[in-house]
């Protein structure tokens, strides 16, 4: 799940060209600070989640903070970014670079983490197909067929049809006219943005620059000046002024190569990126080791700047400060440039558990999950073990509580709901999209029953590769790491708290905004957030810390109480 949504790319298609007679001028929006997500409303006036309040509180009690071991599952992290290299979880079993498997769990030097989708010869999985196209071809013969005798399925042989059919509507192009994109239009705005940018460096004599820099610059002559028109649109036109060049590049190209792939899913099965290089049996989820320990592999921008939000370090008077200030971050590398494959979310989760995570972060998603079984059991084990799941809902502005949205905490062809699992939907402070103007983010997915809360996602300024580098992304992938942070708060001050408890606390103190808030992909529509999300509530630190206090009580009876309300594997 990355920073760009389809309504990013749509509005950067609409608009793009003829890019010359974009007006120049200054930004017409007023900026938000570095950090805004951590601010206080009523003190700073912007509408993030009060973290200073939170940890004046801390001070006032005189609690003490013990490590909090957070697992990441993500595209990987910079090692050495200078926010972030002190607080990554170092396995403390393991004698780096030795070869052996020194602590016996079946990875061989897992310092930092493990990496799923890479080989044992060093190689590394960075570009996947969309699972749309796997599964279509995958079930192709079975399937595609004049005539189908049903009569003697089974419930996989029913549930495979039904997902293949949903499958082929996506690779065929039964979306309709709104959900194709012309690929020619798209590659000449790439081309056009690449250029561009290579003519702003020479001019500004710096490789990197934000949108908000390229505004100010002064072009010296005729052909940065229509540089300078032609890369300056996007920034605009998508309020991601904050971002760097080298930040957009990345995410329109990966952008870009996504939907080539689509378009030639149409008559070509999709290649098989993770088999040669991997080369397990993923058929077999007892075929779990794997992979090798390079967690900085790829392209680590996405897990970066979800590591940074949850725990970069905090007063160092280094770049930002991360929501935890007594966190180890796990790195589990099982998301590619793609779609994540099942078996691979499911074990990441596995491994997380079983070396001591109290939560996992997962900043992406998927429309079909062809092994949800695997995760299913995997999520069940975390709960039973007391991990907290902290999921991001996604960037369609899609409503999931009918939208299909993977993965998720509903047992397969049961009334089983996970309890310890978050669902985050992305706020916003109203500057932050000042054509949308709402405190949820325009992008959002949502969902009454299946949205537990919402957080901030719009421009989140955190740690990006490059050792000293930070910037601004967006997206529910960003609003999943405060969360996951905050989850990660409490349990720094309380660490008995069960997941059940935290997710309690966390939820059940969400405030609600000031009022109306605009349902996410709409023009003007504007509902109560109890409408689109469970709590109807954006979470805040200090009233999620003050509740943790009063579910710390040693009083068993309570406790008991507590958790028999709270630990139902019934849906709402």
């Amino acid at each position: 799940m990355k920073l760009s949504s389809k309504g990013w790319m749509s509005v950067l298609l609409w608009g793009a060209f003829p890019l010359t007679m974009f007006a120049q001028g200054n930004s017409v929006h007023t900026e938000l600070p570095k950090g805004w997500h951590l601010l206080d409303k009523d003190k700073d006036g912007y509408y993030g989640i009060s973290m200073d309040k939170a940890y004046e509180f801390t001070r006032q009690k005189k609690l003490k903070s013990k490590t909090v071991l957070v697992a990441v599952i993500d595209s990987g992290v910079d090692t050495l970014h200078e926010d972030l290299k002190n607080i990554l979880w170092t396995n403390p079993k393991e004698i780096p670079g030795n070869g052996i498997d020194d602590d016996h769990n079946g990875y061989v030097d897992d310092i930092h983490g493990w990496n799923f989708i890479g080989g044992k010869d060093g190689r590394n999985v960075k570009d996947d197909a969309q699972e749309e196209a796997r599964v279509y071809y995958h079930f192709k013969e079975q399937f595609d067929l004049k005539q189908l005798d049903s009569s003697k399925w089974n419930q996989d042989d029913k549930d495979n049809y039904h997902m293949w059919v949903k499958a082929r509507k996506t690779v065929m192009g039964d979306e309709g006219p709104d959900a194709i994109i012309d690929l020619g239009m798209l590659h000449k705005v790439l081309n056009a943005c690449i250029k561009s940018d290579s003519i702003l460096q020479k001019a500004m004599g710096r490789m990197e620059y934000t949108g908000n820099e390229l505004d100010s610059f002064q072009a010296p002559n005729p052909e940065a000046r229509s540089a300078k028109s032609v890369f300056l649109y996007p920034f605009k036109a998508n309020k991601i002024m904050d971002m760097t060049n080298k930040a957009f590049l990345n995410e329109f190209t990966e952008q870009v190569d996504q939907e080539e792939k689509k378009i030639s899913a149409r008559n070509t099965p999709p290649k098989d990126y993770r088999h040669d290089i991997v080369k397990d049996n993923e058929d077999d989820i007892n075929d779990r080791y794997y992979g090798n320990n390079d967690v900085m592999a790829g392209d680590p921008m996405h897990g970066t700047h979800v590591s940074g939000i949850i725990g970069a370090e905090r007063g160092n008077g280094k770049g930002m400060d991360g929501v935890a200030d007594n966190v180890r971050i796990m790195m589990i590398r099982a998301v590619p440039n793609g779609d994540e494959h099942d078996k691979d979310i499911a074990l990441a989760i596995r491994y997380a558990v079983d070396n001591g995570a109290r939560v996992i972060n997962m900043s992406f998603g998927k429309n079909l999950s062809p092994e949800k079984k695997w995760v299913d059991s995997a999520v069940k084990y975390a709960e039973s073990k007391g991990v907290l799941l902290v999921h991001a809902a996604g960037n369609d502005n899609a409503d999931v509580d009918t939208a299909d949205n993977f993965p998720n905490p509903n047992g397969l062809h049961s009334n089983y709901t996970a309890s310890n699992w978050i669902t985050v939907g992305a706020s916003s402070d109203p500057l932050a999209e000042p054509g949308f103007s709402s405190y949820t983010a325009s992008f959002s997915n949502y969902g009454k029953q299946e949205v537990d809360v919402f957080a901030p996602g719009t421009r989140i300024y955190s740690t990006l590769p490059g050792g000293k580098n930070y910037g601004n992304l967006q997206g529910t992938s960003m609003a999943a790491p405060v969360v996951t942070g905050l989850a990660a708060f409490i349990l720094e001050y309380y660490p008995s708290l069960t997941a059940q408890q935290v997710k309690y606390c966390i939820e059940h103190s969400a405030v609600p905004p000031p009022g109306k808030v605009k349902k996410p992909g709409s023009d003007n529509e504007w509902v109560d957030l109890t409408d689109i999300s469970k709590s109807g509530g954006i979470i805040n630190a200090y009233e999620a810390i003050k509740m943790a206090a009063t579910l710390s009580t040693t009083d068993a009876h309570r406790n008991d109480k507590f958790q028999k309300s709270t630990l139902s594997n019934k849906k709402d």
